[in-house]
């Protein structure tokens, strides 16, 4: 298997080295956790980041602002006069926090903010105890850009009562639609509408009672900090942020696919974390005290007496609590279907993620051709465990297996793929191509760094299509770059990718400086360098702009980097010496032949004119009259469901898994489950029956310019790794 150069295992090597010199000097009262953590946090800003702002009184008021918005992004708690007398105290003092003065503000805040939560909590479930008046011609604006923070208590309990009444509009919408619906159907009971009123505001009622309940939960002196640290990364750039210990773990576990736990898959139900499945022969199923509908009430560490409730939770933050150190026991107080509390003690253990997170493959039969096709879902990579999964690897075995059986094709998923490791997609590249440059990556200061791959060896010569879409970001768009610069594959999809051009390096914060490794008191994600394409082009903000343009439901949001606060700027440097691969066909006659085709398939024109409907009438300002507001929602909900269907095919694609790979999931119903679901995806995904398409006219056009019909498409020898 090809090997990356030394060089790239070294190439932030001397930041790292910088920062553990941060603390020699070291001040002469020791400062507390808070202190200590800000300013390594603001020496790692000034000396290792990409483009690093100013640390004074001018960002000190953007780091005001931006705290204040991460708080309360609604404009729904604070009233204009809390921030006004905090800024007057504080706006300018940030940035002296950040250079070792003690550090208080976030605190001071954060009382302000709990306590305006507390009387919004009343004031909220208040407008809930008498019906609502829906004749009544208002509106409630959502955009909390196009208004302020309000100056007054009455005005703030006007804004709460708008954002209640929607939420009970809601919920009594679809309790008529559902009742006009039945009408007529045996068993069902027609209810009157000062009834389903009055449930539509139990309902909202119920909902009102998660949300603050999460706040209760989740602000505590270390979440408030932790916003606080974050709302002065965020300024540097879009993607560094400081990450808490229990945070970075569970970073590490998405990373790798691998995390130490209960084996349970968990849902979110009603404020409540429900146990939907367990995992065969995982340490809940074991247990055989613990089964699906079950829920898990309290989390309690052993050796601890500090008891965690889960109510309000997301899953997310349950898993935080729930996972831990391989081999650590956890007691979980189960609440049974029957109402039964109990309480079971588990020993985590190693738990692989693989249906969701690791490449998978099958083959898709088309026109007389077997087109291999790889999910990747993203550039994963065990750092902590040699032997643990790596993507690369993992893609080189299925594209092996594809190769046994004898396929003319590959098509490469990279949708959703928000990137990940650096590392693997070079080494991935390679699998594609022979030797030559990949990716170049570049700091503040040095010189460019050519990622290469240095084996002549390619385990796959054939046709390649790599798919994305606006969510294909970081190390998907490397490979896609990369394909496409050296006219090694056709990349399909959405008008551009993502754009996330910049490199990030973990970096830990221990009492006594940096570390490479988790630390106490938690990890900066810091932006250290940017990549570039082998043309020379960044990615950065324009992404990859596709070969083969194929209009989807999420073009006209605003969702990729260029449209994030704070994104890095787009450049360019000089472009890398490579040499293109001689693919045996004229691009332009691929995409004249896919364009022809789509002229005649007016299910992607569809989509995108109801994409675009549904970004022009996605409008902020909401009608909280009952009439206006469901004839709004049925055009609305009515062109959701025509795209919806026009995403699946009328004739499904020929799909099928390779030998042996159901098997071992026959014990485990729930991922078997899930593989199904996600075959039937497949059958049914016109973007993939386009890419199908493509690799097939690839391979004509091979054909055609080597003087044959239809044929397969010459390998290399097959490779061992």
């Amino acid at each position: 298997m090809k090997r990356l150069p030394i060089v790239i295992l070294l190439v932030v090597a001397g930041f790292f080295l910088a920062f553990k010199t941060i603390n020699a000097g070291g001040a002469k009262t020791p400062p507390g956790k808070y202190e200590e953590i800000l300013r390594m946090v603001g020496e790692m800003l000034k000396q290792g980041h990409f483009s690093p702002k100013n640390i004074d009184d001018s960002l000190s008021l953007k780091i005001f602002d931006g705290y204040v918005k991460m708080l309360d992004p609604d404009k729904t708690f604070f009233l204009q006069r809390d921030l006004d007398s905090l800024k007057k105290i504080y706006g300018t003092k940030l940035d002296d926090e950040i250079n070792g003065a003690p550090v208080v503000f976030f605190k001071e805040a954060g009382k302000v903010f709990k306590s305006r939560v507390a009387e919004s909590s009343a004031i909220a479930v208040s407008f809930l105890k008498k019906p609502f008046n829906y004749k009544v011609d208002e509106e409630v604006e959502l955009d909390s850009k196009n208004y302020d923070f309000t100056n007054t208590a009455a005005d703030r309990n006007e804004r709460w009562r708008k954002k209640v009444k929607l939420m009970a509009l809601e919920q009594y919408s679809d309790l008529l639609t559902v009742r006009d619906r039945n009408k007529g159907t045996d068993s069902f009971v027609v209810k009157a509408d000062s009834t389903l009123e009055r449930e539509a505001r139990q309902k909202a009622n119920k909902t009102l009672d998660r949300i603050f309940e999460r706040y209760s939960h989740k602000f505590t002196d270390d979440d408030l900090f932790s916003l606080y640290v974050n709302s002065i990364t965020a300024l540097m750039d879009t993607h560094t942020e400081f990450m808490p210990p229990e945070d970075k773990r569970y970073f590490d576990e998405e990373m790798s696919g691998t995390f130490y736990g209960i084996g349970a898959l968990l849902q979110y139900d009603e404020g409540s974390i429900k146990i939907a499945s367990v995992v065969a022969g995982g340490p809940a199923a074991k247990s055989g005290q613990i089964e699906a509908g079950d829920y898990i009430v309290k989390v309690t560490e052993a050796g601890s007496h500090e008891t965690v409730e889960l109510v309000g939770y997301l899953v997310s933050d349950a898993v935080k609590v729930i996972r831990g150190k391989e081999g650590s026991s956890v007691t979980l107080t189960i609440k049974k279907t029957d109402g039964r509390l109990k309480d079971v003690t588990i020993k985590r253990e190693k738990i692989d993620n693989d249906i969701e997170t690791f490449a998978r493959s099958v083959v898709v039969n088309e026109g007389g051709l077997k087109i291999g096709y790889i999910y990747l879902p993203s550039f994963y990579a065990n750092f902590d465990d040699a032997n643990g999964r790596r993507c690369y690897l993992d893609v080189a075995r299925e594209l092996q297996k594809l190769k046994e059986q004898n396929i003319d094709g590959v098509v490469m998923d990279l949708r959703n793929n928000g990137g990940g490791s650096l590392y693997d997609v070079v080494q991935m590249a390679g699998l594609f191509i022979g030797e030559g440059p990949v990716v170049q990556v570049k700091d503040r200061i040095n010189k460019p760094n050519v990622l290469s791959d240095k084996d002549k060896s390619v385990l796959y010569t054939g046709p390649l299509a790599v798919m994305v879409n606006e969510f294909s970001a970081s190390a998907s768009e490397i490979f896609a770059a990369a394909i496409q610069d050296y006219g090694r594959g056709v990349v399909i999809g959405s008008t551009s990718t993502y754009g996330k051009g910049t490199v990030q390096r973990n970096i830990g914060i221990d009492k006594n400086g940096f570390s490479n490794t988790n630390a106490e008191l938690g990890t900066i994600k810091l932006t250290l360098q940017k990549f570039y394409r082998i043309n020379g082009g960044s990615t950065q903000l324009n992404g990859v702009n596709s070969d083969i343009v194929l209009p989807d439901q999420y073009e006209f949001l605003k969702v990729r980097e260029k449209d994030a606060e704070n994104a890095l700027e787009w450049d360019e440097i000089a472009k890398s010496p490579y040499k293109t691969w001689d693919a045996g066909y004229n691009l332009n006659d691929v995409k004249n032949l896919s364009n022809a085709r789509l002229q005649n398939d007016t299910v992607f024109s569809k989509i995108h004119d109801y994409a675009k409907w549904l970004y022009e009438n996605n409008n902020k300002t909401v009608s909280l009259k009952l009439d206006t507001y469901k004839k709004t929602q049925k055009e609305i909900s009515d062109v959701v469901a025509k795209t919806r269907n026009l995403l699946k095919l009328k004739e499904e694609l020929n799909v099928a898994s390779l030998d042996n790979e159901k098997d071992k999931y026959t014990e485990d119903k729930a991922k078997l489950e899930r593989y199904n679901q996600w075959l039937t995806a497949l059958r049914q995904d016109i973007y993939l029956n386009q890419a199908v398409k493509v690799i097939n006219d690839v391979v004509n056009l091979q054909n055609i310019a080597k003087g044959k019909g239809q044929a397969k498409s010459e390998e290399a020898p097959k490779k061992a790794f």
